[in-house]
C-alpha cells in the first residue's frame, strides 16, 4: 500500500485536494483517511474542560494509534477507525471498518510533526495558503458544518490555532516533497498527484 500525506493549516484545502484526487479512482483502489478522527478521546473531561484544550498541538492527537493503523493497513489487514465528534470534542462510541486500499490519501494538520508517523508516508504534500484565507474558510466550515459559533471559532484561532500553526505545522513544511499553493482546487496539483497515483497503482 502506498500512502500520500497532505498536511497544512486548518482551512488550507487539504480535504478538498484529497477529494478532488480521489474522484478519479475507484474507492477500493484509492481511499481517503483523515487525521481528525484520531484526536484523543476526552470523555473523562467536562465540556468546559474540552473547550479549553489545545487541538493544534501534537499531544492532542493519538498518533500512536494512527501509526499502528497505517502499519496494519500496509500489512493487508483491516482496522477499526475511530469516529470523532467536533461538536462534543470526543470520540463517538462507533467505529468504521477500513479495508486496505492500494493507495491511501491521508490528510491532517499535524501529519509531519512526528518522525514515526511521517516516515510511514511515501509522498508528503504541504498546502501553502495564507493564514487569512485559512481563517475565512475555517469560519465558514466550523459554523455551517460543525455547529460552532463565530465567536468561539475566532477565540480558538486567537488562543491556539495561529500559534499552533507557527510552532508545529509550519516547521513540518520542511519535510514535504511537494508544496501546493492556492488550495485544494489547484488544477496543476490535482493533475500531478492523479498521475502519480496512476503510477502507484501499476507498481
Amino acid at each position: 500500500m502506498h500512502i500520500i500525506g497532505i498536511a497544512g493549516a486548518s482551512g488550507s484545502g487539504k480535504s478538498q485536494l484529497a477529494s478532488n484526487i480521489q474522484h478519479s479512482f475507484d474507492d477500493a483502489d484509492v481511499m481517503l483517511l483523515s487525521e481528525d478522527n484520531y484526536y484523543k478521546d476526552q470523555r473523562n473531561l467536562s465540556m468546559a474542560q474540552r473547550n479549553l484544550m489545545n487541538y493544534d498541538h501534537p499531544d492532542a492527537m493519538d498518533h500512536a494509534l494512527l501509526a499502528d493503523h497505517l502499519a496494519e493497513l500496509s500489512a493487508g489487514r483491516s482496522v477499526c477507525r475511530p469516529v470523532y465528534s467536533f461538536h462534543d470534542h470526543c470520540r463517538t462510541l462507533e467505529t468504521v471498518t477500513i479495508k486496505p486500499p492500494k493507495v491511501l490519501i491521508l490528510e491532517g494538520i499535524l501529519l509531519f510533526s512526528e518522525e514515526k508517523l511521517r516516515n510511514l508516508i511515501d509522498l508528503r504534500v504541504f498546502m501553502e495558503v495564507p493564514l487569512d484565507i485559512c481563517l475565512i474558510r475555517r469560519l465558514e466550515r466550523d459554523v455551517h458544518e460543525r455547529g460552532r459559533s463565530m465567536e468561539s471559532v475566532i477565540t480558538q484561532y486567537q488562543t491556539t490555532v495561529r500559534d499552533g500553526y507557527l510552532e508545529h505545522i509550519l516547521p513540518s513544511r520542511s519535510y514535504a516533497d511537494l508544496l501546493v499553493p492556492e488550495g485544494g482546487d489547484n488544477p496543476a496539483a490535482v493533475a500531478m498527484l492523479t498521475a502519480r497515483i496512476q503510477v502507484m497503482l501499476t507498481e
